[in-house]
């Protein structure tokens, strides 16, 4: 049977999506593989409703509510590859199995890719962390650290400030220009042009940094905007265009969230520059009400 939309992706953005069309009694089939962007987060924060909850809580209580309506199906799989055809779209799925649908919408999410130093992978999500907004009250009152990756950690190097002591870490590569330098002065950044080599502490714990000349700095948490990539070759081998964001490229789309491609939309982090829960809930509202949209006008 024809689904009215498909949704690849059921976290955040994609559960969102589905919401908007099923409580339009359009049939939705949502496929999630289960590796969300933020399963290495123990607790997620800032998102109405749901402060502190584990991102696997939410996702329970969330597929929980959207089961309740009776013109969606969730189906436990990755995605193999997707066929435009005349009528809509051909999705493949591992279990060998086919979907069809009139409307595509991809939440997908991104793959982050840390800097290669000893010590960030096993607290990425814990006590290495990219957000303040959403970490930051939790490594409250301690010396931070920014790990710079881009020009942007400088930008993230002057909001952490208002969580604690704050060294930046420029890994001798990204460096401040005068401006820069004078406005991070007067929010109280101290600078280190030495590369850190290992993030050293107890468990998941940051007690201090290794940098390459030997010496160690106490250090109690930190930032890092890791590189970003699709976490899916969907949207490519369909044809969306992109554009690059401040860390790696997005999928582009317009107010409704439709990609290039007609009949695609794509919502959450894949289509957002800045990001977070709350951001992807709102591209998936607006992605899920963009397909009902067109549904209603194809009148068929």
């Amino acid at each position: 049977m024809q689904q009215d939309v498909i949704i690849i992706g059921g976290s955040f953005a994609g559960i969102s999506a589905a919401m908007q069309l099923v409580r339009a009694q359009r049939k939705v089939t949502v496929v999630d593989g289960g590796k969300p962007r933020n399963r290495f987060a123990e607790h997620s924060h800032g998102f109405f409703g749901l402060d502190g909850h584990s991102p696997k809580a939410i996702k329970q209580k969330t597929w929980q509510q959207l089961l309740a309506y009776n013109t969606v199906n969730i189906v436990e799989a990755e995605v193999t590859g997707v066929v435009k055809v005349n009528d809509g779209f051909t999705v493949k799925i591992n279990n060998q199995s086919e979907l069809s649908c009139k409307k595509l919408i991809i939440a997908t999410g991104l793959k982050d890719v840390l800097p290669d130093i000893k010590g960030i992978k096993s607290r990425w999500g814990k006590t290495v962390v990219h957000c303040p907004y959403c970490h930051g009250y939790e490594l409250r009152n301690r010396e931070l650290g920014v790990i710079a990756t881009s020009q942007m950690s400088l930008h993230q190097a002057g909001m952490t400030p208002d969580w604690g002591v704050t060294t930046y870490f420029s890994q001798g590569e990204y460096l401040p220009d005068a401006e820069q330098k004078i406005f991070l002065q007067q929010r109280g950044v101290i600078f280190e042009d030495t590369p850190i080599v290992e993030i050293l502490g107890d468990g998941v714990d940051v007690s201090s940094v290794k940098l390459a000349d030997g010496r160690l700095i106490k250090i109690g948490g930190l930032y890092v905007g890791p590189k970003t990539f699709m976490a899916s070759p969907i949207p490519e081998t369909l044809g969306c265009d992109f554009s690059e964001g401040p860390l790696g490229a997005v999928v582009v789309t317009d107010d409704f969230k439709q990609t290039t491609i007609a009949g695609v939309f794509a919502a959450g982090d894949i289509a957002n520059p800045m990001q977070n829960a709350t951001f992807a809930s709102a591209s998936g509202v607006m992605a899920g009400v963009g397909a009902h949209h067109q549904l209603i006008q194809e009148l068929r």
